[in-house]
């Protein structure tokens, strides 16, 4: 059977590609490596606890916000649960032993960060100016009609710890307002400004839970491309993709065969070029883009509570052991963690206790790259020791700031990059794929064409980080086939 779009990889771009182009009357075949859809929107059940492996909150679902109204077009918003975060603290950072809380809204923002630092409210109303004017000013990120993906280029090329420097004189308060780069792993000297700001602005806007986790939207856009006509297919990992002027058809490890007019690539670009063997694709590229630098890992506890003994915290917490919120990235071994984050996982919107929460922290692939020849459950007793070890280690640091709370667990569960690495398909388990630099645009940012004529980039590695990002980079790969006012009049007749 030969199909009009064949996309490879199920993360969040595979789908929501999918989502648009199904619900636009194409053929659409999204094929998964995995027993298991969903990429990043992955969770997984241990004692009857639900855990996220890699999605965690999500910004812009207020009423009227980007991903409210893209959910809404593609029909998932309804048939996936939220728990909105707490409105006054939706993040809480810990830095230099005190404690300063992220508000929702503009004014609240404001007026919250102002408490803290009196002196600085007219350079906080700048940074928050800033903010909403680039995000207001943006067709695109507003997905407004006459939107074109470069409405945020005044920012790219600005490095965000220097912008924010500009901004305020004040050590404590810079590291405050940069102190969510764990969620996109910021490097100082690199990371562009309209990353930072982008996703900065969709949480103050409207921060939520997902219900029962990530994979719960995983299955309803899956559902939604089987509602179209489309076809979802897990365990069917692409060995190859045969290329003449143009792609024909990729081949499974198995063997079977899809052909399509169309491909598009949800997988990290380095490993879609160890799938063809082409012309077209010149050694150059090739290398150059093997050479990219890509974020850095995570490694991740999973905290399961007792019943009925840790009160749900509404709020998501991060405490940075050093001097600066910048360069976690870069410690191990001894120096390891230089911070953590710690989340409940929501499982209704009433829920007074919870069941489970994570304790994640940066890490490097080289702390596991010695057992990187191996597969997932036959690592040896050296692997086992080593997370046992990281493990105790960061509930450690997590029982001096919750002191009460490590009574509270009943068991934990741990990955590594290695485990990011195997069920992600990402290089190295990178939380983030390709870093950005504001210094090297064009090298960093990898356009969603490519030489070869009807095979297209989504997710992650292309332009935006993160939830809003990757549904955005989406909607650009959507529009090389469809055209970009097409979708964006779509969303709004929907809305």
């Amino acid at each position: 059977m030969k199909y009009d779009v064949v996309i490879i990889g199920s993360g969040l771009g595979g789908l929501t590609c999918g989502c648009i182009l199904a619900k636009n009357g194409m053929n659409v075949a999204v094929l998964e490596k995995n027993s298991v859809i969903g990429g990043c929107l992955q969770s997984f059940v241990r004692e009857k606890t639900v855990f996220d492996t890699g999605m965690h909150y999500i910004g812009g679902l207020q009423n009227g916000g980007a991903m409210n109204r893209l959910w809404k077009y593609l029909d998932v918003y309804d048939n996936v649960k939220f728990r909105k975060l707490d409105e006054h603290a939706y993040d809480i950072f810990q830095i230099d032993g005190k404690e300063y809380a992220y508000a929702m809204g503009y004014d609240r923002f404001t007026e919250t960060l102002s408490a803290y630092f009196p002196k600085e409210k007219e350079n906080i109303k700048r940074y928050v100016g800033l903010m909403k004017s680039v995000s207001e000013s943006s067709d695109f990120f507003n997905l407004r009609d006459g939107a074109s993906a470069g409405s945020l280029s005044q920012t790219m090329g600005i490095c965000t710890d220097e912008y924010i420097a500009s901004v305020t004189k004040d050590a404590t308060l810079r590291k405050v307002i940069a102190g969510n780069v764990p969620l996109y792993a910021g490097k100082k000297g690199k990371t562009p400004l309209y990353v930072h700001l982008a996703i900065n602005n969709s949480n103050i806007q409207g921060c939520y839970r997902i219900i029962g986790g990530g994979s719960a939207l995983a299955s309803a856009l899956s559902d939604t491309i089987i509602k179209y006509g489309g076809t979802v297919l897990p365990d069917r990992e692409v060995q190859e993709i045969i290329c003449g002027e143009s792609a024909d058809y990729a081949k499974t490890t198995s063997g079977e065969i899809f052909e399509a007019n169309y491909f598009i690539s949800d997988v990290h670009p380095c490993v879609l070029l160890n799938m063809i063997d082409s012309p077209l694709i010149r050694s150059a590229y090739r290398k150059r883009i093997n050479d990219l630098e890509n974020t850095v890992s995570n490694f991740t506890v999973y905290l399961k509570f007792k019943e009925n003994t840790m009160e749900y915290m509404n709020s998501n917490f991060c405490s940075y052991l050093g001097d600066d919120v910048w360069g976690g990235e870069e410690r191990s071994g001894h120096e390891w963690p230089y911070c953590y984050s710690y989340m409940h996982q929501a499982v209704n919107s009433e829920m007074k206790y919870a069941q489970g929460a994570l304790l994640m922290s940066y890490m490097q692939f080289d702390e596991v790259i010695e057992w990187s020849a191996t597969k997932t459950g036959r690592r040896g007793d050296e692997y086992e020791n080593f997370k046992r070890e990281r493990a105790e280690k960061l509930i450690g640091l997590f029982e001096k700031d919750f002191p009460s709370a490590v009574k509270n667990i009943d068991s934990y569960y741990t990955s590594t990059p290695l485990t990011y690495r195997d069920y992600t398909y990402t290089v190295n388990g990178s939380s983030y794929g390709i870093v950005k630099d504001a210094n090297n645009l064009a090298s960093t940012i990898i356009p969603h064409k490519t030489k070869i004529p009807n095979l297209f980039l989504t997710g992650q590695n292309t332009n935006f980080h993160g939830v809003l990002g990757v549904s955005l980079s989406s909607i650009i790969t959507c529009s090389e086939l469809l055209g970009m006012n097409k979708i964006i009049k779509e969303i709004n007749k929907t809305n």
